[in-house]
């Protein structure tokens, strides 16, 4: 198996200047659905298939996207990294890692409408370390350590392969840095986050939910000079109007 985390053969052409052209173009028709009610799922079968969209591209283009009243919502519950300082936060684990250990990979990266930084890695239950892991694990502790938290929760979902030994690995490296750190392998990790505050994740699911959340990994990017694929219109709200 190749370990580069959400890496495909066929993403040079799904994502090729050309192809994210004609993706922004659907997105804009995708978020007037979403706007008037529409499931986002559905929306983005309906316009995927009339644009002729690959399933990868219709993934990236539906988790990109969000309406105008969800994009207020996410906005106004965000928490800059700088404002962690002596706060508890709690993370998403396995959707943190993933993209983190993607970024590391350089595989395909996309700056979402709300800001979230997004992957097209399908867990679907499986999960194994990479070289990347470990890396990953670092430069999440060391955003944290800077920021000055005083205290963090990592939740991993059980059902998930290997949560276990990535666990072990996150308690191993957490040692050497200041700042508690607790480590839970839990079923309901998504319900377990829609009251809490200070949650790093880019779920959608949760974000529409949780009391308030941070852009981490979107911050860390940014740090770092990386630029995601961008698959929406700037401008694309006005279009319909």
């Amino acid at each position: 198996m190749n370990a580069k985390r959400g890496f495909v053969p066929d993403d040079e052409r799904n994502f090729s200047s050309e192809a994210v052209l004609l993706m922004r173009k659907a997105s804009g028709h995708i978020r007037y659905l979403i706007n008037e009610g529409y499931d986002k799922k559905q929306a983005a079968v309906f316009v995927g298939n009339h644009f002729m969209l690959s399933e990868r591209q219709r993934l990236a283009v539906m988790r990109s996207a969000a309406t105008d009243a969800q994009l207020e919502s996410r906005r106004d519950r965000m928490i800059l990294v700088s404002e962690l300082a002596g706060k508890e936060v709690w993370i998403d684990g396995f959707n943190t890692m993933i993209t983190l250990e993607v970024m590391l990979c350089d595989s395909l990266l996309f700056s979402c409408m709300d800001g979230t930084v997004r992957d097209l890695a399908a867990l679907r239950g499986t999960y194994r370390l990479i070289p990347e892991t470990e890396k990953a694990v670092r430069m999440l502790y060391q955003v944290l350590e800077v920021s000055g938290i005083r205290k963090a929760t990592i939740l991993l979902d059980e059902p998930v392969s290997n949560s276990g030994r990535l666990k072990c690995l996150l308690a191993e490296i957490g040692e050497k840095y200041n700042f508690d750190l607790n480590i839970q392998i839990r079923k309901d990790v998504d319900r377990f986050l829609y009251d809490k505050e200070n949650v790093i994740s880019s779920d959608s699911v949760i974000l529409d939910r949780c009391k308030s959340w941070v852009n981490l990994v979107s911050w860390c990017m940014k740090e770092r000079g990386i630029n995601g694929i961008r698959v929406w219109e700037k401008d694309e709200g006005e279009r319909f109007k």
